[in-house]
């Protein structure tokens, strides 16, 4: 049986869990049709009947909702603890988790605990026999297969990896209620205050469906008119680099990268950006790269579907031309 540690936001299941719960479906799917429980701690901002239902749309057989004022607040040894009991409970031979912070630091402690190995940002699985994954190391530059010999096998799976699917056959959703005890050693380090997020000023970055990368290239904060054109162009949103940001030409909530936001469009135009990994790690799942640097040798432009070398100063308004006389603006 496949365990998944599923997080939640106002809405129900995060996509990311989502996520998480297809790629366990299809590991199912590929050892027989095993199983496939959710794990729950805490208390979701949204109704856990409602969540049961959308869960059981992805597949899900039972919904373990993990409660108590243990759990009241987020704390990772604690909500390992959790996750535990659980899994001792429905003997899962597979525990899995979005390859979120929270995601990251329950399965670790968890593996901890019971003395396996923990893989973090799976993207894929590659026989059973021995049960292998390939994971992205390196701020995934790099692809790394490892062999998950020992039992429960842990890991994480990296963001858009997959596409969230329902499954053809819903599962049952039955929600299945416990309230374990916590050891006091669990309870140390907790989550002891919070404040309500901000608004998304990233002007939808993480949805959107095309983005104009911008990087070193523009050449100043007043560099970016014709990037901004080519976004409006496109109905898209506009992601910098990392430079960018430290430079203060453009504010954090733009950045794309491993301390930034990671996007997963279906195009992303980057100008003037080298590359470096720390960005690759946020603009790797796009569907379809384009590159537009002056540098031939640049890792973004070796990387990229397509590249044009040139300025982007020069390519970016030439651009901008052809679109708006395609759409008959002149």
């Amino acid at each position: 049986m496949i365990l998944v540690l599923v997080e939640t936001d106002g809405t129900g299941a995060t996509e990311v869990s989502r996520e998480t719960l297809t790629f366990a479906r299809d590991l199912s799917a590929a050892g027989g049709g095993v199983p496939v429980d959710a794990v729950v701690v805490g208390s979701p901002a949204c109704s856990v009947e409602a969540l049961a239902q959308q869960l059981a749309a992805y597949g899900v057989r039972d919904v373990h909702h993990v409660s108590g004022d243990a759990f009241s607040a987020y704390g990772g040894a604690a909500w390992a603890s959790a996750v535990q009991s659980v899994r001792a409970e429905v003997g899962s031979v597979v525990v899995a988790a979005a390859g979120t912070p929270r995601g990251m630091e329950v399965l670790a402690h968890l593996g901890a605990r019971l003395g396996v190995p923990m893989a973090a940002n799976v993207v894929a699985f590659d026989g059973l026999a021995p049960f292998t994954v390939t994971r992205q190391v390196v701020g995934g530059a790099v692809l790394e297969d490892m062999v998950l010999d020992q039992r429960p096998a842990l890991f994480t799976v990296a963001g858009h990896a997959v596409e969230a699917a329902a499954a053809a056959t819903p599962g049952a959703g039955r929600l299945v209620g416990s309230t374990p005890e916590v050891a006091p050693a669990d309870l140390v380090a907790r989550v002891v205050s919070s404040e309500p997020a901000q608004a998304d000023l990233s002007g939808g970055l993480k949805s959107a469906r095309v983005v104009v990368g911008a990087g070193r290239g523009a050449g100043s904060a007043d560099g970016f008119g014709d990037l901004l054109e080519l976004r409006d162009l496109l109905d898209g949103a506009l992601g910098v680099s990392r430079v960018v940001t430290s430079l203060g030409w453009r504010p954090h909530h733009e950045q794309v990268g491993q301390t930034g936001s990671r996007i997963s469009p279906d195009l992303y135009v980057a100008c003037g950006i080298s590359g470096a990994i720390q960005h690759w790690a946020g603009c790797s799942s796009a569907k379809t790269i384009l590159a537009i640097n002056t540098d031939e040798d640049a890792p973004m432009v070796a990387k990229a579907h397509y590249a044009v070398i040139g300025d982007l100063h020069e390519v970016v308004p030439a651009i901008n031309e052809e679109l708006r006389r395609r759409r008959g603006g002149g």
